[in-house]
């Protein structure tokens, strides 16, 4: 299981793909609410939000082998590197989730005031998931495991529609990272966009124009005095 087999980036030869955060250096936010990934996008988290209030809510959703990450004795970014550099490894000729600093442009996504609150924490309690089945099935940690049976437990993992939720989740992020304006953290140097061959669009944003930047902080609940 790999992020170039799932996204068919195995065969050099393949179109060069539109930028996937191209539209965010418009100037408008409004043209967020149009543009056409931007609307996928949103339908996704909008599905992925039915999935988890239709299971009960994250600790039905992780119930099964769940347990608090200092339970587990676990650094839940540890094992996400591990990951992202399992589904998305370095090649001679080829940037893997490290070139691409995935794991910092994660970290971001996952404390984003601006972001989905319920998404951050299925992010992270997927660690503890994937960590109390690996060991046990395999009495380890999943850094502890080889590549073949790591392999096995992600197999385990997508075979269930809360995990395959999970990866999915994962793998849009390792997407963004790969093509997203180094702006946001992730392709340094666009080097994702070197070995695609992929030529960007203008204007590209700047450090104050980023759409975070532009959209504004989070809006405020209005507290409610009590009569």
């Amino acid at each position: 299981m790999s992020l170039r087999s799932v996204a068919g980036l195995e065969t050099r030869t393949m179109p060069t793909p539109p930028h996937p955060l191209a539209h965010l250096a418009a100037s408008d936010p409004a043209d967020l609410e149009t543009d056409p990934l931007a609307v996928w996008r949103r339908d996704l988290l909008s599905r992925r939000r039915f999935l988890i209030a239709g299971a009960g809510g994250l600790a039905a959703l992780f119930a099964p082998l769940a347990g608090s990450a200092a339970a587990l004795g676990i650094d839940p970014w540890s094992t996400l590197a591990v990951l992202q550099d399992h589904l998305f490894p370095s090649e001679p000729d080829a940037p893997g989730a490290r070139e691409i600093q995935a794991l910092a442009y994660l970290r971001q996504v996952v404390a984003d005031p601006r972001g989905d609150p319920d998404e951050q924490r299925f992010i992270l309690k997927g660690v503890e998931w994937l960590e109390g089945l690996a060991r046990q099935r395999h009495q380890g940690g999943f850094a502890d495991l080889d590549a073949e049976r790591r392999e096995v437990v992600l197999r385990e993992v997508a075979s269930t529609p809360k995990g395959d939720n999970w990866l999915a989740t994962l793998m849009l992020y390792l997407c963004e990272a790969l093509l997203a304006d180094p702006v946001y953290g992730g392709n340094p140097g666009g080097v994702g966009w070197a070995w695609l061959a992929h030529r960007p669009g203008f204007p590209r944003p700047t450090p104050d124009r980023r759409h975070d930047r532009l959209i504004g902080p989070p809006a405020r609940k209005k507290q409610v005095k009590a009569a």
